[in-house]
């Protein structure tokens, strides 16, 4: 089908659109109800926390779109490929089930239906109710994806403008009242001291950086599709287009996290983002605040439920063949359907020990994939950082699940081991290994290339 695609040079609307389809595609779920949280968790340490905040859900998924144009990747695959087939396939099978069946794509669900439709049922059909809701919203979300050359139309300037057109709407009556001064409430004990790492952790929960190289499949596919073909030529568009977004999105994160700070003034901390979002809507606004907050969330989740599916069934149709695009997309909307029905606490609480495991490692990957050119991707380089960030990324997985295993007789002999890795109180003991695995894996490349110069031997290369 690109094959018949005209090349042409893109027009400012052009930009736009494109710009508006990435934003959309990164901007769902847990991007509302997180900042939010974050905001009331936070509250008079908001600043140092937001600045921790955007560096894991703005800054990293701008990297991780920068890593797919570098390497001029095509999916998730391609980033992972320079530690071998067998690891990329794993990689990229991890990376799609966590955003994808597992955790985000029924997210997009869950909280669709929590924060802008629950209210309007009696707490006895909430489970019924929920059943159809998600039936109807993957079933839309199939529709609106299985037309591959139609998407970025669809999300692009169909969908985000008018999540945009209601969200500005919400932002305008609270900032014109706000219900409290952002410092005036004190903020949660984790906060007060360590507001920077807590906010750079929740970052995580958007799943944006991970969403980066998966949605890069999609992402590129719609640029080819604007007659952009040519592979230097689709990296620049998509790395222009991507800095614009990303920067709004950030914008958005900042005022949200206000809103959640200034909240305390009026309401309790909640237990997620979502009811504190459908508690200030109905401050301002009552049944038809609610009825805005409604469409407005069902939108924005929607257009990220397309880009997580259409990635899905776009990576596994590439990969493994045996199945058209059609059926992934049809596999992976049923099964994210299943999921979205245990609920969005459980979704969370199971997520993030995942999330702990792999954002170092993509985090790593995505810094050797801009990196790469110094070395050529070698992937003698990315063996030493990835062994090395690897094994401090399980104990933070196991030390974040759940206590059924955390607070097991094996979680607490992985948590004594943890204890002795510099940064291991903050979640961050990934940090301190994976440099030193940068460091031994550069002198190694250096050594090869030594080596190469005195006797012609062949430095171990992208396979």
């Amino acid at each position: 089908m690109l094959n018949r695609v005209q090349k042409r040079n893109l027009t400012k609307r052009d930009y736009v659109t494109l710009s508006s389809m990435i934003f959309a595609l990164f901007f769902g779920a847990g991007n509302l109800i997180f900042p939010l949280h974050l905001g009331q968790l936070a509250s008079g340490h908001w600043g140092i926390a937001a600045a921790g905040f955007l560096i894991t859900a703005v800054l990293l998924p701008l990297l991780s779109v920068l890593a797919v144009c570098v390497t001029k990747s095509k999916g998730v695959y391609d980033i992972g490929k320079p530690l071998g087939a067998t690891f990329a396939v794993v990689f990229m099978v991890l990376i799609h089930f966590t955003i994808g069946p597992f955790f985000g794509t029924p997210r997009t669900a869950t909280v669709s239906f929590t924060v802008g439709l629950a209210p309007f049922f009696p707490a006895k059909y909430q489970s019924l109710a929920l059943l159809l809701f998600s039936a109807a919203f993957f079933g839309l979300a199939y529709y609106l994806s299985v037309e591959q050359s139609k998407i970025m139309a669809r999300v692009g300037k169909l969908l985000n403008p008018l999540f945009l057109l209601l969200l500005v709407a919400i932002f305008a009556v609270a900032f014109s009242s706000p219900l409290a001064h952002a410092g005036s409430t004190s903020a949660t004990a984790a906060y007060q001291t360590a507001g920077f790492t807590n906010g750079f952790l929740q970052g995580y929960n958007t799943m944006d950086a991970l969403a980066g190289l998966a949605l890069g499949v999609t992402i590129v596919t719609a640029v080819n599709f604007m007659g952009q073909t040519d592979p230097n030529k689709a990296a620049w568009v998509t790395a222009r287009a991507g800095f614009f977004s990303m920067a709004f999105e950030g914008l958005i994160y900042v005022l949200l996290i206000l809103l959640g700070a200034q909240s305390l003034g009026q309401f309790k901390l909640s237990d997620n983002g979502g009811v504190a979002f459908d508690q200030i809507v109905n401050h301002y606004m009552g049944s038809v605040g609610q009825a805005i907050l409604a469409v407005l969330i069902i939108t924005t989740c929607l257009t990220t439920a397309i880009g997580l599916v259409a990635a899905f069934a776009q990576d596994f149709h590439k990969h493994f063949g045996f199945l058209s695009y059609k059926a992934w997309l049809r596999i992976t909307c049923l099964a994210s359907f299943l999921t979205a029905n245990v609920g969005l606490n459980q979704i969370i609480a199971w997520s993030t020990p995942v999330l702990m495991f792999l954002y170092p490692l993509a985090m790593a990957l995505i810094f050797l994939s801009i990196l790469s050119p110094l070395f050529h991707q070698s992937s003698v380089v990315y063996v030493w950082v990835v062994v090395f960030t690897v094994v401090p990324a399980v104990f933070d997985m196991v030390a974040a699940f759940p206590a059924v295993v955390s607070q097991s007789t094996f979680g607490q002999a992985m948590a004594h081991v943890q204890s002795f890795l510099p940064l291991a109180s903050s979640g961050m003991d990934w940090l301190v290994p994976a440099l030193v695995g940068a460091v031994f894996g550069t002198a190694h490349y250096l050594l090869l290339q030594r080596a190469k110069t005195s006797t012609g031997m062949e430095v171990p290369m992208k396979r």
